[in-house]
């Protein structure tokens, strides 16, 4: 099941249920009454409620428009500890350079069901804007967390991690992508540092057959991304 409850009625079954709600984006300047009393619900116990434009829900909505979507299972706002210490699936970027790549690869990682991203590196507040920016708001629903080396990042997370290079022995569908484990993509110019992939558990590649023996970052992330989502579905 995906982590949006998508309209009113989903989302009332979903609190009824018990399911952990941790965010909730309803339509601005509704007067909706169902809405207004689902808000007000959600308030009360502790869920935050943000509002946007009716096209923000339009796109973000899986199955038609809604007045109301809620993220389910997943806390937004997650410290760089609380990611490393929680179960399923972390991307780390260790190296990343462009504000536009990184922006596009927290949708990414957002629509992978993902617990968070990793960005390392040091970032200014004009750097953020523009990744934000290029994210389309994405960063409200998965936690992404600057800062921070990646080797010492992977020495705390003590769980399985998969690098994604071109020197990787095995493709994505031959590599176990299930259970808790970080994967990691490195930097358009230098790739993942030797250091990080002989600290990881493994090195996948992604098959090439033309002239440049290149993918942007978004492209090799989006295969693993999706391969892991099969393997989990299908597991």
């Amino acid at each position: 099941m995906t982590m949006q409850r998508c309209g009113i009625q989903a989302i009332e079954a979903a609190l009824d249920a018990g399911e952990d709600i941790t965010r909730v984006l309803a339509l601005r300047d509704s007067d909706d009454e169902r809405l207004q009393a689902l808000l007000q619900r959600c308030v009360g116990q502790g869920i935050d409620v943000i509002l946007g434009s009716e096209s923000d829900l339009w796109r973000m909505a899986e199955s038609g428009p809604a007045l109301a979507l809620a993220l389910v299972g997943r806390e937004p706002e997650a410290d760089l500890s609380t990611l490393l210490a929680s179960g399923g699936l972390l991307w780390m970027l260790a190296g990343a350079a462009y504000a536009t790549n990184i922006g596009y690869c927290i949708r990414m990682a957002e629509a992978s069901g993902a617990a968070g991203l990793i960005v390392t590196g040091e970032w200014t507040s004009d750097d953020r804007h523009r990744i934000v920016r290029a994210a389309m708001k994405t960063h409200r629903f998965i936690p992404v967390v600057f800062g921070g080396d990646g080797l010492d990042i992977i020495q705390r997370y003590g769980k399985r991690v998969i690098c994604i290079e071109d020197s990787g022995g095995i493709e994505p569908w031959e590599a176990d992508l299930t259970g808790d484990l970080m994967f990691i993509i490195g930097g358009e110019n230098e790739g993942i540092s030797e250091p990080i992939l002989a600290a990881s558990d493994q090195v996948v590649r992604i098959p090439m057959a033309g002239f440049t023996p290149s993918y942007n970052l978004q492209a090799p992330m989006a295969v693993v991304a999706i391969e892991a989502l099969r393997q989990r579905r299908n597991g």
